[in-house]
This record gives C-alpha cells, sequence and structure tokens, in this order.
C-alpha cells in the first residue's frame, strides 16, 4: 500500500480540505466556530510540488495556509473513529493556497468559492511520509518563511477536530475512494494501479497572509523534538495568461 500511496499526487482522486479547524485560526479570519467538521474539494490539478513555480492570476490577492495532509490508504464508507488509522498511508506536508479577495467577493454574494481554492498550482504539496514514520500526528510543528521571514507556526496539537474524528466524518458524507483507471502513470494515475485520495487534516495554524510574485516561500514539517519530517519550497510568479479577476 505504502508504495502506490507514495505517488499520491500523479494517483490522487480528490483534495479533501478541512477548514475551521484551528481557534486562532478561525478569530484571526474572522469566522464562526462549525458546530462540526467542515470541509470543501479542491482538484488534483492544483497541485504543485517542491521547487516549482506558484502562478498568481492577474487580480488575485494570494494567501498561503500551511497544512498537514493525510494520505488515505485503503478506501472506506461510514468508517468509525478506532478504524481510521487503518484506512491512512501516511502524511505530507501541504500548502492551501486562495485567492482570497475573489473568495471574499463571492462569499458576499452566497456563491460558491472553489474557483478561488482551485487554481493551478494552488496546492504546493510535499513528500510522501509513511504513518510509521510519525509517531504522533497530533504533536508536530508547522512554520512557513516568505524571504526568511516567519509567517506562520504553530502545532498540529492545538486541532479542535482530531484526525479520527475527520475521517470519520468525512467518509460519513463521502465514500474514501479506492479505484481502478487506465491512465498516464505520469499525470493524474498510475498506469492499472489504485488511486487514492489525499485529505487534508487541519487548518493552517494564525499567522495567514499574503504571497506576492518574487516570493520565496519554505515550510517545514517537524517533529516536537526539532527533527525535520519534511520541507516543501516554491517560488512566486504573475500568471501570464489565463485568468483575469475583477471585482
Amino acid at each position: 500500500m505504502s508504495s502506490i500511496a507514495a505517488q499520491f499526487v500523479r494517483q490522487g482522486k480528490k483534495i479533501v480540505a478541512i477548514g475551521r479547524n484551528y481557534s486562532e485560526h478561525i478569530k484571526e479570519l474572522g469566522n464562526t466556530r462549525p458546530k462540526e467538521p467542515f470541509f470543501f474539494l479542491k482538484p488534483t490539478t492544483s497541485y504543485l510540488t517542491s521547487g516549482g513555480n506558484f502562478e498568481i492570476p492577474a487580480g488575485v490577492i494570494a494567501h498561503h495556509e500551511v497544512e498537514l495532509g493525510l494520505v488515505i490508504g485503503k478506501g472506506g464508507r461510514d468508517i468509525s473513529p478506532d478504524a481510521a488509522e487503518s484506512h491512512i498511508a501516511g502524511y505530507a506536508l501541504a500548502v492551501d493556497m486562495t485567492a482570497r479577495n475573489m473568495q471574499e467577493e463571492v462569499k458576499k454574494k452566497g456563491l460558491p468559492w472553489s474557483a478561488a481554492k482551485g487554481f493551478d498550482t494552488f496546492t504546493p504539496i510535499g513528500k510522501f511520509i509513511p504513518k510509521s514514520s510519525i509517531l504522533d500526528p497530533h504533536d508536530l510543528r508547522l512554520a512557513l518563511k516568505i524571504n526568511g521571514a516567519v509567517k506562520q507556526d504553530g502545532t498540529t496539537g492545538d486541532m479542535i477536530s482530531r484526525i479520527p474524528r475527520l475521517v470519520e466524518h468525512i467518509s460519513s458524507i463521502m465514500t474514501l475512494e479506492v479505484r481502478r483507471h487506465i491512465h498516464h502513470v505520469d499525470r493524474a494515475d498510475h498506469d492499472l494501479t489504485t488511486r487514492r485520495a489525499i485529505s487534508f487534516s487541519p487548518v493552517p495554524p494564525s499567522g495567514v497572509g499574503p504571497v506576492t510574485p518574487g516570493d520565496k516561500v519554505e515550510c517545514t514539517l517537524a517533529e516536537s523534538s526539532g527533527n525535520i519530517l519534511d520541507q516543501l519550497t516554491f517560488t512566486a510568479v504573475s500568471r501570464n495568461g489565463g485568468y483575469l479577476f475583477k471585482p
């Protein structure tokens, strides 16, 4: 399972992103605390591997949110909290990028905000980390720097809903899929192998803010001891052509 799951960026079926799962993050964005886990979907075409260029569409104010991702290795429906761990293959460092001004505009109108989250390159993603390499996913440090300055630094211990609860909730609504597809091995799916989903666990630590063209972004996932599990870097650039946001 782990060898296939390690290629989740190419194989991934969907990205399930959890929202409003840190109290401080809720406060800084002026949102209300949800009564149950809140999530939205992002396309796998938004993945950006480490070292790539993050493209900011014209007119967009892009905000960073560093996160812990969990990679689902076994599908299921109505998964109990006790069984959740058996469905998890591993973890990944990730960043959920948002076209913040676009999101705010559509939220005012009561419209969906998939586009504000779903642009190409709007999900920078690190390497696959097998779950055996992490003793406690609720005792990890997440940090993000822009041009060397720390912008986010927090712990997964501050989650409102823990990972087993998130797996239970999501799988009670939609099946965490294990599905076979024939597709090019270097793109979205591996030829005749199992596709996996990745679910972002918590929303990020507080400190969400803008990324502008020319910025160098460095993210780190580490154990509480300071041992670094992964680092993710990317450079922000202006997108040539494509969508133009006009308020």
